[in-house]
């Protein structure tokens, strides 16, 4: 698409933009590859939003949402999700306080910035309902009592694609409180070898030592703020509403895409957008952002899932047939 040389940005997103670029650098000290992971992550950093990873094990999921949180100066907490893990283990539980006589709620790992929860899919159908409210709402309320999360708050999750063993499927309406889900491949020849000589030059066993903050959470805050002043043009908003509609039309997905959908897409192409440098959102920063957001919203109907059709097919199929405005 092709704008005037001498268009001036309307919002000032250079200070925005050197921080990311720090971030990207102090995460790809230890981090091989995988910009297309990191650009989401930040994306959804930018639009306050939540990520699921997906990925064989091994391709550094964890690793690199770790590394996030240390380049954003908050606390971090992880959780490693097992079948045996109840709700309390999540949100914390109220313990008697014998010298008082009364009870008093002690705070379990999600009062936290950035939670990471490892193999999320790990953990039965009442662990994943705790979830429910922190991730919509920001808060919790235990007891009658509600307690507000500090921002940010961010949930990353990582599962993994393959293991049907001792594996659960998340519920629809877990998945749709995700703006991302985030599909991490394989490194290719040029990065493994990368890795390999990274490992073998590397004296120190704490990889996440060499990585510093570069953000504080004020300044986090602000940048979110200035995110949600991108300039959307009405045809944009037509354009979402387009391919949201047409999930729920479309003949091969059982399950189409809710309004929560419309609204992140909205959202991770402003994020998107401001990633590039521009204050306004295009239609390709739109497609860009589809699939992510997409992917694990929609639910392909059985018959099309035998013969190997994927989500990520029929969006694109879906993004094909939609006319974008111009």
């Amino acid at each position: 698409m092709e704008h005037n040389p001498t268009f001036q940005s309307r919002i000032d997103l250079s200070e925005l933009r050197n921080s990311l670029e720090q971030i990207k650098a102090e995460i790809s000290k230890i981090i091989v590859g995988q910009e297309s992971m990191i650009e989401h992550l930040l994306a959804a950093l930018l639009a306050n939003g939540h990520c699921l990873i997906e990925g064989v094990p091994g391709v550094a999921k964890t690793i690199t949402a770790k590394l996030l949180s240390k380049t954003v100066a908050v606390d971090f907490s992880r959780i490693q999700f097992t079948p045996d893990l109840m709700p309390s283990d999540i949100l914390g539980t109220s313990v008697f306080n014998m010298k008082t006589s009364e009870f008093e709620f002690k705070k379990g790992p999600i009062f936290s910035n950035f939670i990471l929860i490892d193999e999320i899919n790990r953990s039965p159908a009442k662990t994943q309902a705790a979830l429910f409210e922190v991730m919509e709402e920001r808060q919790i309320t235990i007891d009658g009592i509600r307690y507000e999360m500090q921002a940010p708050f961010m949930v990353l999750a990582t599962q993994n694609p393959i293991e049907q063993e001792g594996t659960y499927r998340l519920p629809e309406a877990q998945l749709d409180r995700f703006l991302f889900k985030i599909n991490v491949g394989y490194p290719n020849l040029t990065q493994e070898i990368e890795i390999i000589k990274n490992q073998h030059q590397s004296k120190s066993n704490d990889k996440t030592a060499m990585v510093n903050p570069v953000l504080s959470k004020e300044q986090l805050a602000k940048y979110q703020e200035l995110v949600k002043s991108l300039v959307v043009e009405e045809h944009l908003i037509e354009y979402i509403a387009k391919i949201i509609i047409n999930t729920r039309e479309n003949p091969f997905l059982y399950l189409g895409a809710s309004p929560r959908a419309s609204l992140a897409l909205l959202s991770a192409s402003k994020a998107f957008a401001a990633i590039r440098g521009r204050d306004f959102v295009t239609p390709e920063d739109i497609k860009e952002v589809a699939y992510a957001v997409l992917r694990h919203r929609v639910v392909v109907t059985p018959e099309r899932e035998m013969e190997g059709l994927t989500a990520d097919e029929i969006i694109r199929q879906i993004l094909e047939s939609i006319e974008i405005p111009r």
